[in-house]
């Protein structure tokens, strides 16, 4: 058995209240009790702290397999356990009036080494999670949907109604992940849907593991004085979109009046970006040389990526409240000065970081 406990400390890298979180509908959460799965982890405490300062009581269910206590907003209620832990998670959720289920095994190449796991955790989580959410009466799951759905088809800018293309087990778990969420709507009349994510980055992405997102490798790499690498020829594509951006959405996502019933909808700027471009930004930021190594691709990559936001726009209202430049930026400050968490044990560039320039910006 797995008790809770209250967190009491604040995390490194914390901005004031942006004008984005004072939508006025964003006031309904105040004094609701909400659920985070993987609310320790990058996405999930960024949601957290932004519920926080809402007013929102936050509950959080991760087993700290890929997340930090420390990112938890001071005053959340942690429950440390697997969304597996039948027990801990109607512990959980109990209360409830609504679930954001951010929890996931989240790399592709982990998920082509351990497919078996990423099936039970990713697939086999996400329908406890549901089957919880309806037994103990929430009235919304806000599911983390993924853009390796669209895997290499080569419509471009990837749609919703696109047929998947799933060149991963994480692809093809975030894909039944979906359609788990539009049965259980159907069948129990739970309101859910799922947000397709493209690229996030931001402060609190973890770059110490062997799976690190591109940005958070790049910025340890950098910020420590060494050579970064591209897996392939660097001229691949994402639509890098800011942890603002995807936390913006959740929150229209979750205040809506919209009786949601399994919808998918893209999450992302609409801007392309290459991987030498990155780093050719955070290089200028840095006022390093970001000339990179070359390593073969890693299986399960997919080559371009970018989204089309229409029905985000239509049904959310969304749009993008960072661009690129200004995230790189925020994200870059945040590892100056938090060295630790980026586990580079100090770093080799100098204090200040200058504006990103070009067309992503």
């Amino acid at each position: 058995m797995t008790a809770a406990h209250t967190a009491n400390r604040s995390s490194p890298g914390d901005s004031p209240t942006p004008a984005w979180l004072k939508t006025p509908a964003f006031s309904d959460l105040a004094g609701k009790r909400i659920l985070i799965t993987g609310g320790a982890g990058f996405i999930g405490s960024h949601l957290g702290h932004a519920l926080q300062s809402l007013g929102a009581k936050v509950i959080v269910l991760d087993d700290l397999s890929g997340g930090f206590e420390k990112n938890l907003a001071p005053g959340t209620e942690f429950h440390k356990a697997s969304i597996l832990d039948d027990a801990a998670l109607r512990r959980a959720i109990a209360g409830c009036t609504c679930a954001f289920h951010e929890a996931a095994l989240v790399s592709v190449p982990q998920s082509v080494a351990e497919p078996e796991k990423c099936a039970q955790i990713n697939m086999v989580g996400t329908q406890r999670i549901l089957t919880a959410a309806s037994e103990a009466g929430v009235k919304r799951v806000l599911f983390a949907a993924s853009a390796a759905a669209y895997g290499n088809n080569p419509s471009l800018p990837s749609r919703e109604d696109h047929v998947p293309d799933c060149w991963s087990p994480y692809a093809a778990s975030k894909v039944a992940g979906e359609f788990l969420l539009q049965s259980q709507a159907r069948c129990t009349g739970l309101s859910t849907v799922s947000l397709r994510y493209f690229n996030i980055f931001g402060p609190r992405q973890d770059p110490s593991s062997a799976y690190a997102a591109v940005i958070s490798a790049f910025t340890k790499v950098l910020i420590s004085g060494r050579k970064p690498t591209i897996m392939g020829d660097g001229e691949q594509t994402r639509d890098f979109t800011f942890i603002d951006n995807v936390v913006y959405a959740n929150l229209l996502a979750a205040t809506s009046h919209r009786p949601f019933t399994g919808e998918v909808i893209n999450i992302g700027t609409g801007v392309r970006t290459r991987l030498l471009d990155v780093l050719r930004h955070m290089g200028e930021a840095l006022g390093v040389d970001s000339t990179p190594g070359f390593a073969p691709p890693r299986a399960g990559d997919v080559r371009h990526s970018v989204a089309d936001i229409s029905r985000a726009r239509e049904l959310l209202g969304y749009e993008p409240v960072v661009g690129f430049g200004e995230g790189i930026r925020r994200t870059l400050e945040w590892a100056r000065t938090d060295p630790a968490h980026m586990g580079s044990g100090g770093s080799a560039v100098g204090s200040s970081i200058t504006a990103v320039r070009g067309s992503a910006a």
